[in-house]
């Protein structure tokens, strides 16, 4: 369909027939805007793309490839206005057309985009912040539509994040209590992050919620136990965090549960056995289907986790180490249905970062996790500094 849309591009150059001044039709008003009213179509300069009504064109756009968006976006000015405003993007959502991006940074020239579907690489537009803040370790998070890139500024913790709608970074409401080595993980418009550290080193036991639709930060019950270096998830319509450190010599093996409905924590122990060490990165876990997968990074295995008998099972083995460097660098992370994991191989062509996607339930082969090639970076190094996956309707 992509290539019929380009067609249409290329028939007539003077498709641009709407007034820059004209106003975009919202979700609410696409039901009616282009239909045969009494017998009489809407004339084509009221249309989203002449000879169509709305509707149709509507359905047509939201099915081609967000990657094609700047090209389609000569089709006049109203698309183009529906893509910048975001009524595009709720179109999508409205129509169930879900995808996931994998936003990573593996070196200090910025953040790239990957699109699993079309095997596309995209540079982001570098982030304005200072030089300390770009220099420094951060953590990020993806959330709805946007991507959150935590770190240091020269006094104070700092937040900015990337709208993948305006293809645009700006800096984002800073945390109640700002903090870094924090848990952290996003369901939908919303995220939670849970413990790590203050500006003074101080371990917390306090979460927030952050509502991407809203920009904003609410503070949430204090967990039953202050950790840092920890990891965080959503599982069942629940907030949950495990493992991390109590000080920079107490391991922790417990995981809580956050239940939305009672605004209640609740200590699950020795959910998560295999005890981080101050040296060595949080637990590598992501969801799949409602499933915990985890990787136990010093013998490369993936494990899978018993939520009744509250143990974990042996799955497969990882594309690649883990154990060189202690979990650093290498991301494990949920892509829609499947496992992803992205992380540094030396080649013939020199040092790249590389993706492999695994099914869980589909995935296996002679009892062994059955990985696929999803795509390659080179020359960008082996470690991969950070890596989020968007999961939403882009």
């Amino acid at each position: 369909m992509i290539h019929i849309w380009r067609n249409l591009i290329c028939v007539d150059t003077d498709m641009e027939v709407d007034n820059e001044e004209e106003e975009v039709p919202h979700l609410l008003d696409l039901n009616t805007r282009g239909r045969v009213d009494d017998g009489h179509q809407h004339r084509s300069s009221d249309s989203l793309f002449p000879g169509l009504i709305d509707d149709v064109a509507m359905d047509c756009l939201a099915l081609a490839c967000p990657s094609d968006y700047t090209s389609l976006s000569c089709i006049n000015s109203r698309f183009n206005k529906l893509v910048k405003n975001g009524d595009l993007y709720g179109w999508r959502k409205h129509l169930g057309i879900k995808e996931h991006w994998v936003y990573l940074v593996c070196d200090l020239k910025g953040w790239e985009a990957f699109d699993p579907l079309r095997k596309l690489w995209m540079t982001l537009p570098k982030m304005p912040c200072d030089e300390c803040f770009h220099h420094a370790d951060k953590e990020s998070l993806a959330v709805g539509n946007e991507l959150l890139v935590f770190g240091r500024e020269m006094f104070d913790f700092a937040i900015w994040k990337y709208n993948s709608t305006c293809k645009s970074w700006a800096k984002c409401q800073g945390m109640n209590l700002p903090r870094c080595l924090f848990g952290s993980g996003s369901l939908g418009s919303i995220a939670i992050v849970a413990g790590g550290s203050d500006i003074n080193g101080n371990v917390l036991d306090s979460a927030e919620l952050y509502d991407s639709s809203l920009g904003t930060w609410e503070t949430l019950p204090k967990m039953t136990t202050p950790r840092r270096l920890c990891s965080g998830f959503f599982m069942d319509g629940k907030f949950y965090v495990i493992g991390g450190m109590l000080s920079s010599t107490v391991s922790l093996t417990c995981g809580e549960e956050y239940n939305f409905e009672t605004r209640k924590w609740r200590k699950i122990e020795g959910m998560y056995p295999y005890a981080n060490r101050a040296a060595q990165a949080p637990p590598l876990v992501a969801v799949v289907d409602n499933e915990l997968y985890a990787v136990e990074y010093l013998s490369n295995l993936v494990k899978r986790y018993d939520k009744g008998k509250n143990m974990w099972n042996i799955l497969g083995r990882l594309p690649l180490r883990a154990d060189s460097s202690n979990g650093w660098g290498l991301a494990f992370k949920a892509c829609g249905e499947e496992l992803l994991v992205v992380g540094g191989q030396k080649g013939p062509n020199g040092e790249a970062i590389v993706l492999n996607a695994c099914s869980p339930k589909f995935g296996m082969r002679n009892g062994a996790l059955d990985w696929k090639f999803l795509g390659v970076k080179e020359h960008v190094g082996v470690f991969v500094y950070n890596c989020a996956v968007m999961g939403c309707c882009l």
